[in-house]
């Protein structure tokens, strides 16, 4: 089997296909038998790109850099080795460590990585656990003195505990760090520098993400061997072949009826609102209400029931809209969201390719639609360089712009208040004018 270790760890590759890999499917993997009856119940067969550049590597115990698209398995591409990895372990030693660490960015995140290594482990005897804040810790740490194989943490809760005494880390012997560009934009950098030190520093480091820029570059160097093997996929677009993304030009204040208009006109589309921050969440979503759309908003000021009964809604189809931040931007896997609106143009140009990935995950295909306001021009320009390419401009003529606008409900509803409000104005007058009398 070929091993690419690359002199300048950085130099932009993209590997040539590993045909007989490909043409593998997975239950011919060297992986334990309950894995691969697992991903047989789970419908995984063959591996996507990233799995079958990635396993082979880890599964030799290689450290890994991984940089792809979203929606093409990431999560799956290190869980799977890692599973059969920790299992073999656990099977030749009795410690009750944690084995391995997985560190996301979001509590959203941290849940859905734990369950993808559940459902593929199941029946291993491996035990994860996902950490995060915003729920009571005591059950947290009693979980962690039963004993924990694999954790996925957030680094809020994980280095809270780990200053309080809870948590050990002396038998980690693989360490993921999952979106971590998002977890250093956070401003955890001192603290993973921190966590680095409490980790036995013969380990297998893997690192995976759907953007890199400069600064991760470095991170990167200090965190994994000189020979680490990198993989990436599609370099010249981040965005997914499956995402049909475009702009159209809008102005801040009636970008509320295109989104009205837009709703109305796909009544059962599963629809993804980005907005950039927690105040337009809320905004966003009363201007909804008051023309009669349901729609839902999750975001960082909220508890984490709300959040999660939120995600749950919009998982299951309850409700068709869910209006966010970026806290969903980042690797969360909801099925068959039909359409990504851009509500407002996003700060940093990378989360532009992570929120269009939640559309177009797997095979199914995806539309993306972002409003670009006068005063968001240059942040467009800042995507579109980063993108390498010019996202296609959706026109919009005077008379359907103007038209969207008074069609609008709460354009009506505005209007009937400022009726009824002249009718009220207009009886007092005449109230007054009798008494005058």
């Amino acid at each position: 089997m070929l091993t690419y270790s690359l002199v300048n760890l950085f130099d932009i590759i993209s590997y040539p296909a590993f045909s007989y890999l490909c043409a593998m499917k997975l239950s011919q993997y060297p992986i334990a038998d309950e894995i691969k009856q697992n991903l047989e119940g789970l419908g995984f067969r063959r591996p996507t790109d990233i799995q079958y550049k990635s396993i082979p590597s880890i599964l030799r115990g290689e450290d890994v850099l991984a940089i792809a698209q979203t929606g093409t398995g990431k999560t799956a591409a290190f869980a799977i080795p890692v599973l059969n990895i920790v299992q073999g372990r656990k099977q030749r030693t009795r410690s009750k460590g944690v084995k391995c660490l997985v560190m996301v960015p979001t509590h959203e995140l941290a849940q859905q990585v734990t369950g993808v290594f559940n459902e593929i482990g199941k029946n291993t005897g491996i035990r994860t656990f996902g950490l995060y804040g915003g729920v009571e810790q005591d059950p947290q740490i009693a979980q962690l003195e039963d004993g924990v194989d694999i954790l996925v943490a957030t680094p809020g809760r994980l280095f809270d505990l780990r200053a309080q005494g809870h948590l050990l880390l002396d038998w980690v012997e693989i360490l993921v760090l999952d979106e971590a560009d998002h977890m250093l934009d956070l401003g955890f950098l001192g603290d993973i520098h921190d966590l680095m030190r409490h980790l036995p520093k013969k380990r297998q480091t893997l690192f995976f993400s759907a953007t890199i820029n400069n600064k991760i570059k470095k991170i990167a160097y200090s965190l994994v061997q000189k020979d680490a093997i990198r993989i990436q996929i599609s370099p010249k677009n981040p965005v997914a072949k499956n995402v049909t993304h475009s702009v159209a030009y809008i102005e801040m204040d009636d970008k509320r009826f295109f989104l009205e208009r837009l709703i109305n006109e796909n009544p059962e589309t599963k629809m993804l609102v980005f907005v950039r921050t927690k105040v337009r969440a809320e905004r966003v979503s009363k201007a909804m209400e008051r023309v009669e759309l349901e729609a839902i908003t999750i975001h960082g000021d909220k508890d984490q029931k709300a959040r999660d009964r939120a995600m749950t809604q919009f998982r299951s189809g309850e409700v068709k809209v869910l209006i966010a931040t970026d806290i969903t931007a980042r690797g969360v896997d909801i099925p068959d969201v039909d359409f990504v609106v851009n509500y407002d143009l996003p700060d940093k140009s990378e989360n532009y390719v992570h929120r269009i990935g939640r559309t177009g995950r797997g095979k199914n295909r995806g539309n993306a639609l972002s409003f670009c306001s006068e005063s968001e021009k240059e942040m467009l320009a800042e995507i579109e360089e980063f993108l390498g390419q010019k996202i296609d401009v959706d026109p919009i003529d005077k008379v359907t712009y103007r038209e969207t606008k008074d069609l609008s409900l709460d354009d009506q509803q505005d209007l009937k208040k400022l009726m009824e409000e002249i009718e009220q104005f207009e009886k007092k007058k005449k109230t007054k004018r009798k008494k005058g009398k």
